[in-house]
């Protein structure tokens, strides 16, 4: 093997912001997935007592609530940077719109997928189909959390949901009622819950076939890149 394939240089791949945005997110959805499914069906309840503690549905609702606006901060945060952000390596997000109306680029990176050619040069950080998934992902999160507002000025009607409850109405009106919105707000989901295993499916492929340290990335920021001399 030639010495050319072997020089490698670590390089900032995902900024610190990014790098937490993705396990807040990560973390969000697996605990709104656990809670979410309770509240939609209860499959685990206290054993029934006189005292009047027996409050774990309301706890598990408490808890989706929390992780909910949780994901609509980091959403709101991650997409300003996505727009906004100046430095060098952020930029690269944006850049990989670039690539993606490049019908080349589709092919090239088609073909690495199918094992029938090299990588292609990109001119930002994601290649298209990584692009394509995160837009999908962000606009399933978006409705989620539209949905979700929905859902939540009917339970409590004074501070935030009293201040959100006559735009909230609009859009469940939009959206054909309550029991619609209900149905949106599953169905984004398991669109999100097929995301996952596909996205870290690619992420090891990516990773092993690649070798530059792509599922590692996501932790240290860095990939190790090969470099020609």
């Amino acid at each position: 093997m030639s010495k050319e394939l072997l020089v490698r240089e670590a390089e900032v791949e995902y900024t610190s912001s990014t790098r937490w945005v993705h396990w807040i997110r990560f973390f969000s959805i697996i605990v709104l997935t656990i809670t979410g499914f309770y509240i939609a069906y209860v499959f685990v309840a206290p054993e029934i007592s006189s005292e009047p503690t027996l409050f774990l549905n309301a706890k598990m609702r408490m808890v989706h609530e929390i992780f909910g606006f949780l994901l609509i901060a980091i959403t709101i945060y991650k997409t300003y940077i996505f727009f906004f952000d100046k430095s060098k390596v952020e930029k690269l997000e944006i850049v990989s719109a670039k690539d993606v109306v490049n019908p080349k680029i589709w092919i090239a990176q088609i073909k690495y997928y199918l094992f029938l050619g090299e990588h292609p040069q990109l001119k930002g950080v994601y290649n298209p189909l990584q692009f394509a998934a995160y837009v999908m992902l962000y606009l399933m999160v978006a409705l989620l959390g539209l949905t979700g507002l929905i859902l939540y000025v009917h339970i409590y009607h004074d501070g935030l949901g009293g201040t959100l409850y006559s735009l909230m109405r609009w859009f469940e009106t939009l959206m054909g009622g309550l029991a619609n919105v209900r149905a949106i707000h599953h169905i984004a989901m398991w669109v999100v819950l097929i995301f996952v295993p596909v996205h870290v499916y690619m992420v090891i492929f990516n990773s092993l076939k690649g070798k530059e340290g792509a599922l590692d990335a996501v932790v240290s920021g860095l990939k190790f890149k090969r470099k020609h001399h």
